[in-house]
């Protein structure tokens, strides 16, 4: 199978294998569920929180306006983003101690995605830890840095035991 000859004469690259995931390694936006596409919502109203310093009551609105907002949940988009900006303070305190360098020097995108995670860990008891870090570990493939989401599952999994000591425990006696 070579290349085909588009009718302008210029030839096209061989098409690719549809794998439902992005150049990058993460899940293309047709593949997602709602709390995923709540996960990338919260994602994008927490970063403008952290680097424009916007106010959640104005992130908010502009966040649920953005386009595709409406196959996100919103329940779960509103528990992460009021959540995590309220409880800020408690999530870097929980998360200082397994950072190899400071806070401050944690990208915008990297510190809100160990946001997410860590307020999941919290609060959604419904989701199993594993799942939270492979999502937050897709969010930080999407949109974080090279080699964030590395960071990202390094920290979550050692967070995981502390604050979901007994589901950890269960799930690794199985494994």
């Amino acid at each position: 199978m070579g290349e085909t000859v588009h009718p302008a004469g210029k030839a096209r690259p061989p098409r690719q294998a549809r794998t439902g995931l992005t150049a990058t390694g993460a899940r293309k936006a047709a593949s997602k569920n709602p709390r995923s596409r709540a996960r990338e919502f919260a994602l994008q109203g927490l970063y403008q929180s952290i680097v424009g310093g916007n106010p959640i009551d104005q992130v908010d609105p502009f966040t649920r306006d953005l386009a595709g907002f409406g196959k996100a949940d919103a329940v779960h988009f509103d528990a992460l983003l009021h959540g995590c900006v309220a409880q800020a303070t408690e999530l870097d305190a929980l998360l200082t101690p397994l950072l190899d360098r400071p806070l401050a020097e944690i990208s915008p995108i990297e510190r809100a995605v160990l946001w997410i995670g860590c307020y999941e860990f919290m609060h959604c008891l419904d989701v199993p830890w594993r799942v939270v870090i492979n999502e937050c570990v897709e969010l930080a493939k999407e949109f974080g840095g090279t080699d964030g989401h590395k960071y990202v599952n390094g920290v979550l999994n050692r967070l995981a035991p502390r604050l979901r000591a007994a589901e950890v425990d269960a799930d690794r006696r199985t494994a």
